[in-house]
């Protein structure tokens, strides 16, 4: 016998182990939550009397209250992944959620910021040492917000003679570590931060921190930055647009799919070729270097 509770703590308690960022664990916790209140209120609340129509149920319930086909199809992957945990523990023998279905999505088109846009960001956050760092890390990346709040000043690697460098992106979860360039630009803003703003802190080892040492979280640095977009006049706007920005301008400047797929830390080159559908394409796509946005 299984509980289901009791597996499902033990599911993040797993998630955790396998160092997924924690947004990840907070969502899988929250979707199975909701699932395993589902099954209880059917009288459901052991893994081995699930039945795949309890799963089906449950996701017509969403669709019922008005939860997109994003959302549904997020929450499906949930909870296949939760019962794939259950067959690997040896709580149950068969997957009830193998036969689940994804319901269909239709992929939305990159939000890609205009030069005018991302100027108007720049100069909206000039004044604000560390948060224009982040801009710019962001613009001259294409790292993930998540990856940004993980970044040690031990990852850094900048010759400030020739404006040159590396960023070692530690792994996250399902994507594997990878080392971006660095440009003039993000060199410039980010040298500037360390030395004129940020806190002199002993045993801080992350790259942006509040003024007592701690990192700056996921939650924060999306904030600030909602709030620049709002100053800055950019509607519609989030922070992953910036790395859709990135990728779509290297894109569209002659830079080859499999070197920025390696540098945006897609998993597949398909990701990455998604973008020639929304953008205009220079030279012939064998670029290696990138340049400054």
């Amino acid at each position: 016998m299984a509980e289901l509770k009791t597996a499902h703590k033990q599911f993040v308690d797993h998630l955790e182990s396998l160092d997924r960022s924690p947004s990840t664990v907070i969502a899988y916790k929250k979707d199975i939550e909701q699932l395993i209140d589902h099954l209880y209120k059917l009288g459901v609340s052991d893994a081995e009397k699930v039945e795949t129509q309890h799963l089906a149920d449950f996701m017509k319930t969403l669709s019922d209250k008005a939860y997109t086909n994003k959302s549904i199809s997020r929450k499906t992957n949930s909870t296949k992944t939760f019962f794939r945990f259950l067959v690997a523990q040896g709580y149950i023998t068969e997957n009830a959620a193998d036969a689940l279905k994804h319901p269909k999505v239709k992929i939305k088109a990159p939000r890609i910021l205009s030069r005018l846009e991302y100027g108007a960001l720049r100069d909206a956050a000039k004044d604000d040492t560390r948060t224009f760092a982040i801009i710019e890390v962001l613009l001259q990346t294409g790292l993930r917000i998540s990856e940004l709040s993980k970044i040690e000043l031990a990852h850094l690697e900048m010759d400030l003679r020739n404006m040159t460098g590396n960023m070692q992106v530690p792994g996250m979860g399902k994507h594997a570590p990878r080392q971006v360039p660095l440009n003039r630009a993000v060199i410039e803003a980010v040298q500037r931060y360390l030395t004129t703003e940020r806190p002199k802190v002993e045993k801080a080892f992350h790259l942006f921190i509040t003024k007592t040492g701690n990192p700056l979280l996921v939650r924060n640095i999306r904030a600030t930055l909602s709030r620049y977009f709002d100053a800055a006049g950019i509607e519609n706007a989030t922070v992953n647009d910036m790395r859709h920005t990135f990728v779509a301008h290297h894109l569209s400047n002659g830079v080859s799919l499999l070197t920025m797929s390696k540098i945006a830390g897609h998993k597949r080159v398909s990701t990455t070729e998604r973008y020639l559908e929304y953008i205009e394409r220079k030279g012939n796509g064998e670029k290696q270097e990138l340049g400054t946005l």
